[in-house]
């Protein structure tokens, strides 16, 4: 038996274990019991490690299956079934895949896609047959080819780093957090959004959010600066909120290097993760049912926490010294923003005006000048404050700010005129030359 095989066996026999451990207490349940389904059910909801796979859950029903093999066949039942054709390349003819091999035995910085493209350039591909880049990928693994030859860069060389000055790297990540009432009555999961800074461990500003989406996520790095400065590099995570387009043109728009990181890589964002095992060790188990009563109360709490305890700490990767004083100490070049950080952060979107003058924006109709009829505006606006005025650009410049459509108010405005007007008419009185002609059959304008 080689090593792969080796290696094949011990990842079936983890499995079976696996499968085992997820079922071993319900073994001596009696077939047909009342309950099995809901215990089932509890643990299909949870996450777990499962050997060979990214998977994090395992379906009631699988295991429902797996304790039905236990109890045919006994722990090998649990065992991977074996392919019958297992190390041969199924869908690559035995000519072709000497060829491949060979080609990346030669040379092996040949990738996957290199490879295809010089076999299809070869000629020697039977009509029909397409390489597939997973397939091709699985046949060189089982050969050894794609493991690294002694000496070249390895992604296991993870080096400890940190900045000397504050302001140089900002990291960012989100926590799972406890669960508020929302609105006095139905409880919400949150989500603690924070930064820290890379040289002090100073955290520029956290939060706890209803949830981890670049709309939850903008607000906080927003009051991160308008605390801290600008920061000149932001670390986040490879996640959805951190990839979003809005967050790399507010970066761009700031001058902030925006890193992501690898995927299943999370050890670059150590310093974050160590300040989140402090929020879980030191703050959550202190609070008291009071705290959840809101999120509001619950950012309260934090941040008094993190003002009064955590910035005052001494923090052994400091060297002892405290964040807040490696702060004062090294914070000299951190550029200070003003006023217009908030229109950076706004959203934009593009909608055409109707003929009514009237734009929708995420259900909100908003009532924009009357010379813009036709025209497509982009509307600059905070997802958290829909309904307040939004600013409306054309062509490159700000043309006013729109306000949320009063139907009734336009009951009383004379016709023909560009801007909205405010009413002076008492609402019982209409205007003196208002005429049934102004107002269509639908009873609008």
């Amino acid at each position: 038996m080689n090593h792969d095989e080796n290696d094949n066996a011990r990842l079936r026999e983890q499995i079976a274990l696996f499968r085992y451990g997820l079922i071993a207490d319900l073994l001596h349940l009696p077939e047909g019991k009342n309950g099995l389904y809901k215990k089932l059910t509890e643990k299909a909801e949870r996450d777990y490690e499962i050997p060979g796979t990214l998977r994090r859950h395992v379906a009631a029903e699988t295991m429902r299956d797996w304790l039905g093999l236990y109890r045919k066949g006994g722990f090998d039942a649990l065992l991977p079934k074996v392919r019958r054709d297992s190390g041969q390349a199924r869908a690559i003819p035995q000519e072709i895949a000497d060829q491949l091999l060979c080609w990346k035995d030669e040379n092996r910085a040949l990738t996957v896609p290199l490879l295809i493209a010089k076999a299809e350039a070869s000629g020697a591909l039977p009509e029909g047959l397409e390489l597939a880049p997973a397939t091709v990928h699985r046949l060189l693994s089982r050969h050894g080819l794609m493991k690294k030859e002694p000496g070249e860069p390895t992604g296991n060389d993870r080096r400890r780093f940190a900045f000397d000055k504050a302001g140089e790297l900002w990291m960012s990540d989100a926590m799972h957090g406890p669960s508020v009432l929302v609105e006095g009555k139905k409880k919400r999961k949150t989500y603690l959004l924070a930064l820290i800074d890379d040289a002090t461990r100073l955290v520029p500003y956290a939060a706890f959010a209803l949830s981890e989406n670049t709309a939850a996520f903008l607000p906080v790095l927003e009051q991160a600066i308008r605390r801290r400065g600008l920061c000149k590099r932001l670390y986040v995570d490879n996640g959805a909120a951190y990839r979003s387009h809005h967050l790399g043109l507010v970066c761009a728009k700031l001058g902030v290097t925006l890193i992501h990181a690898r995927p299943y890589l999370p050890q670059g964002k150590g310093k974050i993760e160590r300040y989140f095992r402090t929020v879980r060790m030191q703050l959550l188990p202190v609070l008291g049912e009071g705290d959840f009563k809101s999120l509001e109360t619950l950012n309260r709490r934090l941040w008094a926490w993190i003002e009064g305890e955590y910035h005052q700490a001494p923090h052994k990767g400091l060297d002892g010294e405290t964040p807040a004083d490696r702060w004062a100490r090294s914070s000299d070049e951190c550029k200070m923003m003003g006023a217009e950080l908030s229109d950076l952060f706004l959203f934009e979107q593009n909608r055409r005006v109707q003929k009514d003058r009237t734009v929708s924006l995420r259900g909100v109709i908003y009532e924009v000048d009357a010379a813009l009829v036709g025209e497509t505006v982009t509307l600059r606006f905070d997802p958290a404050r829909l309904g307040r005025p939004i600013q409306v650009w054309h062509r490159g410049h700000q043309v006013h700010e729109a306000k949320r459509l009063d139907a009734y108010a336009n009951c009383f405005v004379q016709r023909g005129r560009s801007n909205v007007l405010s009413i002076s008419t008492p609402p019982d009185a209409p205007p003196a030359g208002l005429r049934l002609r102004d107002f269509d059959k639908k009873g609008g304008r």
